[in-house]
């Protein structure tokens, strides 16, 4: 059987060892999400982000048909590296693209986000996966504790977590991960260095809103960093980054790419990584840095502000 087939009929015959130290290292196995079912074009009202906001008053939202090849793109490819993919249970009219923004996976513990409210049903789609794990392993924080996985990047002895401060915090929907969050997982894993980014933060204007970490940065490779300095609220922070992957490693994002979401690629391994076929600078400079890019069509997927590590949660690399 295809492990790109719907996986609510797989049956588990062990617990799942989770293992997530970075962003790079090679993978195993991941929940890649679905555009099936998608559901109506939005009202303006009802959009949680500025870029699809948009897109919906400009007539250019996203059809379902379209994402749905295009997520299908990148499933083909992630088989082709015998990747084990996991799909969310789908339902009906519902949007469940975005499987980094309900969980995340930490060394062999997966922490289920509080996300906004009206997203609760895209937890209960990817359960069948996570209730393979130690209960132990099963972490759930207290409410008050507001985080989605885009903030959340693993990189060795790190986490880099992206977040909002500000007393305006509940004026954004576009503000994802709190302070309290940026504690508790400090708390969760007391061995690792937690380093926290305030984020550039709009309810309108898409070009000046970094919606989670990875929309402004992601590191790749071994010692790499793609990264948008305008993203970052305080430029210390931007420079602290990087400091420390030296500015020669560090591919340097416009304000136009960062809206094109050129910095949320996503890793295979090391050297492997898919990237969106129209970002032709980025994937100029990853091959001339000796990386394979696996490019595909997620142009229509970028119209919600989000892109290839947005929609794909790893469970287990090496």
């Amino acid at each position: 059987m295809s492990t790109i087939l719907l996986m609510v009929l797989f049956v588990f015959s062990q617990v799942m060892k989770l293992n997530i130290q970075n962003e790079t290292s090679r993978l195993r196995a991941v929940i890649l999400g679905t555009a099936e079912s998608n559901g109506p074009t939005p009202k303006v009202e009802d959009c949680y982000d500025p870029k699809s906001r948009q897109h919906v008053l400009a007539g250019t939202y996203p059809k379902e048909v379209d994402m749905i090849k295009e997520m299908e793109a990148v499933a083909k490819v992630l088989e082709r590296y015998d990747v084990t993919v996991y799909r969310p249970k789908v339902l009906k009219d519902y949007n469940q693209i975005f499987a980094r923004d309900i969980s995340f996976v930490i060394e062999d513990k997966i922490v289920v986000a509080n996300i906004l409210p009206d997203r609760k049903r895209e937890v209960e789609a990817t359960e069948y996966v996570w209730e393979h794990v130690e209960k132990k392993n099963r972490i759930i924080l207290p409410d008050e504790c507001h985080v989605e996985g885009g903030d959340v990047m693993p990189w060795n002895d790190y986490i880099f977590i992206g977040t909002y401060s500000g007393e305006d915090y509940p004026d954004y929907i576009t503000a994802r991960t709190n302070v309290d969050a940026v504690i508790a997982i400090q708390e969760l894993f007391p061995h690792k260095i937690v380093k926290s980014f305030e984020l550039r933060k709009s309810n309108t204007d898409p070009k000046d809103n970094a919606l989670h970490l990875d929309c402004c940065f992601q590191p790749v490779g071994k010692d790499k960093a793609i990264i948008h300095k305008n993203g970052f609220l305080v430029e210390s922070e931007y420079e602290w980054l990087v400091n420390f992957f030296g500015k020669k490693n560090v591919f340097e994002i416009t304000k136009d790419e960062m809206y094109d979401m050129n910095s949320n690629i996503f890793s295979i391994s090391e050297d492997v990584i898919i990237s969106e076929k129209n970002f032709t600078r980025l994937n100029t400079w990853l091959r001339d840095n000796g990386f394979t890019v696996e490019e595909v069509p997620y142009a229509e997927i970028a119209k919600q502000e989000g892109l290839l590590r947005c929609s794909t949660m790893p469970l287990i690399r090496d």
